[in-house]
Order: C-alpha cells, then sequence, then structure tokens
C-alpha cells in the first residue's frame, strides 16, 4: 500500500504516493522528471546518486523516499536560479572536470554542500569531502580545481 510523503524539492512542496521502500532516487527520476542524479552501483559507494537534504550529501539511491518527509530536498536542478548556473556548475564547465558527465551531478552536490559548511577549503578538505564519489574518467584534479574555483568566485560575489 502506497503512502503519501510530503516534501520539498528544489523549494517546491510536493505531494508523492509512493510504495513503502522505493528509494528517493526512484521518486525524482520517475515521478518528479528530476534525472539528474544517477543510478550507478545501487548500493551508496559511487556518489553518482548524490543529492542535498537539508543541506547534507546523502545517496539517494539507498534513501528511503519516507525518511525525507517534511525535509528539503535539493537536486542538481536546484542549483540554477532564474536560468544562470552556479557558481559550482560554472566552476566545473570552466575546470573541464567532467568527461563522461556521469558522476557530475553528485559530484557536483558533495562540493556544495562543501562550500557551504566550508566556504574556502584547502585541497585536503576538498580531497575528504569527494572521496566518497568516483569518477570513472579520473578527473579528480579538475574536481578539485573546480571545487576551489567555484570558491573564490564565491569570495568575489560576496565582496561585491
Amino acid at each position: 500500500m502506497s503512502q503519501l510523503i510530503e516534501f520539498s524539492v528544489n523549494g517546491v512542496h510536493r505531494r508523492i504516493l509512493a510504495p513503502p521502500g522505493r528509494t528517493l532516487l526512484n521518486v525524482l527520476r520517475e515521478n518528479l522528471d528530476l534525472t539528474g542524479a544517477k543510478l550507478g552501483c545501487g548500493e551508496g559507494q559511487c556518489g553518482s546518486c548524490t543529492v542535498l537534504v537539508d543541506g547534507r550529501p546523502v545517496r539517494s539511491c539507498i534513501t528511503p523516499a519516507a525518511s525525507v518527509a517534511g525535509r528539503r530536498v535539493t537536486t542538481i536542478e536546484g542549483l540554477e536560479q532564474n536560468g544562470r548556473l552556479d557558481l559550482l556548475q560554472e566552476s566545473f564547465l570552466k575546470a573541464g572536470a567532467l568527461q563522461c558527465g556521469f558522476c557530475t551531478s553528485g559530484m557536483i552536490m558533495a562540493a556544495a554542500a562543501l562550500l557551504r559548511q566550508t566556504p574556502n577549503p584547502d585541497e585536503a578538505q576538498i580531497a575528504k569531502q569527494m572521496q566518497g564519489n568516483i569518477c570513472r574518467c579520473g578527473t579528480y584534479p579538475r574536481i578539485v580545481e573546480a571545487v576551489r574555483l567555484a570558491s573564490s568566485l564565491r569570495k568575489g560575489v560576496s565582496n561585491a
């Protein structure tokens, strides 16, 4: 028997009927057509399904949809505002921190959580935050560069 789940996704209140055991990833992709988070390993190990729940990164492929009732979920689609990419998304493009693109949304969401908590992270902090996200193409140095670039661009915006 399905249950009603109410939560916020990218700032919009949602009410979804979902069967018990349905994952957040399935609800996002199949019910809400938010396909940025990807199903990689299906075991919460690769990070391609990372979204933010109340500002913290979670693996949506292993997160029961019912567990986000009353909470705020942010997906990669929720970072852009008024048709403009977030500075972090722009930084990934500028740094060439994506190749096949499969891991990109999860990487960006993990980095977004880091930058919200630590606006000016050093390389070790970035590496620690990103270690649970796997890039099959090996663009790790460019990912670190992108996060550092976003950090410096945000400082410039906040000082303007």
